[in-house]
């Protein structure tokens, strides 16, 4: 496959819920279509031009060689480093990209920093050789693969997905899901229970909204639904002994948000944190 070589890899991130994080990547063969923020951040900074250059990814050729210099550098501020924030770890046809990202977890294991990982492809089993402390986790906004084709049409069905996340943690693995994302009715109409319930092993939820996309402000009670599907998603949580994480920006009922910060001391600014 096509590569770049870049001067530097590890960084701080602003997402909400990261701390450091790793982009070994530059594109991704998925090819979102929500749309995809990371790829309308990498069109408005000049990084590619078109959806087409985009879904061509090019693998970091020097990333092990970056990741040896900057870990003595970062490692005493570390608490997690997450693959990826601005592509997949393990995109589907590209098993370069996969046996990296392999690589780049174990060399940060070795330095006992625990690594956490995303992804629309499919989670492979030698995972389960690495840290038990490390997290990986899939993103599943419906189990209706008709729908994935559309808003993601070239990444994993959502059976495989749901598999590949499932045996590693019948290992032992912990397990995540990000259910972000979410659209509204307009776009699709589900059953949100039956997302659930395909979740029901692992070990922590994060939801959020659908941005950047007209439909969304278009349905009345936008604001209601996302409202009131954050909540299935919290009682589901607690109902199961769940950790959770409901995304800035998604519940709008203060309502909601006292409650949460009145009912436990692990949430902080009405947001849980896990």
């Amino acid at each position: 496959m096509n590569s770049i070589a870049r001067k530097t890899l590890l960084y701080k991130t602003n997402v909400e819920y990261g701390d450091y994080t790793i982009n070994h990547v530059k594109g991704c063969s998925h090819g979102c279509l929500y749309p995809c923020y990371a790829m309308l951040m990498a069109k408005r900074f000049g990084k590619i031009k078109t959806y087409s250059d985009w879904i061509k990814p090019k693998i970091v050729k020097n990333a092990l060689e970056i990741l040896e210099a900057e870990i003595p550098k970062y490692k005493d501020k570390i608490r997690s480093v997450q693959l990826s924030f601005t592509t997949d770890p393990f995109m589907c046809g590209y098993n370069e990209i996969s046996e990296m990202s392999y690589k780049i977890i174990k060399r940060l294991n070795r330095e006992n920093i625990k690594c956490t990982a995303l992804t629309k492809g499919i989670l492979p089993n030698k995972l389960t050789t690495l840290s038990s402390d490390n997290e990986f986790g899939i993103t599943l906004i419906t189990i209706k693969d008709t729908f994935r084709k559309e808003l993601e049409p070239f990444a994993s069905p959502m059976k495989k997905r749901i598999k590949s996340l499932y045996n590693l943690h019948k290992k032992g693995i912990k397990t995540w899901v990000s259910i972000e994302p979410y659209p509204t009715p307009n776009i699709i109409r589900q059953d949100f229970n039956e997302i659930l319930k395909s979740l029901e092993f692992v070990d922590k939820i994060i939801f959020g909204r659908l941005n950047y996309n007209f439909k969304v402000s278009a349905y009345k009670g936008h604001k209601e639904f996302f409202n009131e599907t954050a909540e299935k998603v919290i009682s589901f949580a607690e109902r199961n002994n769940k950790k959770y994480y409901i995304k800035k920006g998604t519940i709008t009922d203060l309502n909601i948000s006292k409650q949460l910060c009145h009912n436990s001391p692990l949430y902080s600014s009405a947001v849980p944190i896990f």
